[in-house]
């Protein structure tokens, strides 16, 4: 009979395989506190010692990445590539290219993608790579040979059948064009090996909004389970990349005011809503010019720029944190409390930290946690993964359809898992156990 497993001392067992790495840490505890009553309860998971099981990666790949500049200096980077767990499809997850990269922040990453491509029901498992490459001020040149370099190494360990990367954080269409294209030259084959291509050769449609339209579609299915609707609703979002921008476009769609976005240096506040015809300016902002946010306040000088400051002190009825890792603590939720918040989803991984979660739950905040709210970005590369395989393309509606059902999916499976807390459903509960049977039951049915 298997020892019942207790939260404190599976943390500490954790931080002491795995030191310095704090990120992973708590994206562990976020899991475990769900899972270990859960497991408890459930002699079968807790003597083929599951979760113990997926806290360890499959494989932890790391390189080194060589490369020249425009001056023809040489640079060396760190690439790494942890394949998590492949119980249910082949490792599938981003590569992240920024300066912050390390082995703690990848782990968690891959950590959190094995729940969340399990909720999606797509045959997909989990993973997650990138390197403290740094792309911003780099010339395309620079860019391209950094990406050739790094899949020097990286095409040893991916194909279509083993591990599927796609793009995440300073990884775009160009990046992925880069990498497909010599991953090709190198192999010799044209297969669907990376997701986010180009439309011309074996891209789909909807991928680069896919993550912020799924956010929304489970925002309707949280609001439509309260008789609520998203219409008239205010609506404060963070970031301005893909994610936030496509939030804020399908949020003005489905016919809701959208108030803030922000970057690293500040937030906008334009408190007569950016419409349709301002997103458009913002688009220009930052993807075309690639200028900070506060660009904004030129166009349209009723707007307020807030230098140094997050989105969650303005009055809003949903909170939509899509920047970064635990961008939202605790005195923002209580902010976001006082001002009468009703929704908190999120767009980004694990950006609200473990005490504004409970404050969330505690209070009757409706929270949808980013592995079941975000989903929808790797739902789509899912859907690429299947287009690849079957050589044709789906239209934009077709695929934009598909996420919708998946979104609806990982809402239901969250309604069926996560019982309720305060008249609400307990999504943190729902999604992190909903996520762990269907890996956990075919680990146990492949054996050890």
């Amino acid at each position: 009979m298997s020892t019942k497993l207790n939260l404190q001392d599976f943390i500490e067992k954790v931080k002491r395989e795995n030191p310095n790495e704090p990120q992973f840490h708590q994206a562990v505890h976020e899991v475990a506190e769900i899972l270990i009553p859960y497991i408890n309860e459930h002699p079968q998971y807790l003597e083929n010692k599951v979760l113990e099981r997926l806290v360890e990666p499959e494989r932890v790949i790391q390189f080194k990445v060589t490369w020249e500049d425009d001056n023809g200096e040489i640079q060396i980077n760190k690439g790494y590539r942890i394949q998590m767990n492949s119980c249910i499809g082949p490792y599938k997850g981003g590569l992240r290219f920024h300066p912050s990269v390390n082995l703690g922040i990848l782990k968690f990453l891959a950590f959190e993608q094995v729940f969340k491509n399990s909720l999606t029901t797509l045959p997909m498992g989990g993973g997650k790579g990138g390197s403290n490459f740094d792309p911003k001020g780099k010339s395309d040149r620079e860019i391209m040979r950094f990406c050739k370099a790094f899949m020097e190494e990286l095409y040893k360990h991916i194909d279509e059948n083993t591990d599927v990367p796609a793009g995440d954080i300073g990884v775009g269409g160009r990046e992925i064009g880069y990498l497909f294209g010599h991953y090709k030259k190198l192999r010799s084959k044209f297969t669907g090996v990376l997701t986010g291509k180009g439309l011309g050769f074996g891209g789909s449609l909807i991928r680069p909004e896919a993550t912020g339209y799924g956010l929304l579609y489970f925002v309707e299915c949280m609001l439509k389970e309260k008789n609520e609707s998203i219409v008239g609703k205010t609506v404060s979002i963070s970031g301005s990349g893909n994610v936030s921008l496509y939030a804020a476009e399908k949020c003005i769609e489905l016919g809701a005011k959208v108030l803030t976005l922000s970057d690293s240096s500040g937030y906008i506040y334009d408190p007569e809503g950016i419409d349709a015809e301002k997103l458009k300016t913002v688009f220009k902002i930052k993807l075309e010019d690639y200028a900070r946010i506060s660009e904004y306040i030129q166009y349209y000088p009723h707007a307020t720029f807030v230098a140094g400051k997050r989105p969650w002190e303005v009055k809003c009825d949903i909170a939509l944190p899509n920047a970064c890792e635990n961008e939202l603590d605790l005195s923002d939720a209580q902010k976001l409390h006082a001002n009468g918040c009703i929704l908190v989803a999120e767009g980004a991984n694990m950006p609200s930290t473990p005490e504004a979660v409970h404050f969330f739950l505690d209070n009757g905040i409706l929270y949808g946690l980013g592995k079941a709210a975000n989903a929808g970005g790797v739902a789509t590369s899912g859907l690429e993964m299947s287009q690849n395989s079957l050589r044709l393309n789906w239209t934009r509606e077709e695929v934009d359809q598909r996420l919708k059902r998946i979104m609806q999916d990982i809402h239901e499976q969250c309604k069926q898992y996560g019982g309720s807390i305060h008249n609400n459903i307990n999504y943190y509960k729902g999604a992190n156990i909903a996520g762990f049977v269907k890996v956990a039951d075919a680990l146990i049915a492949q054996g050890f």
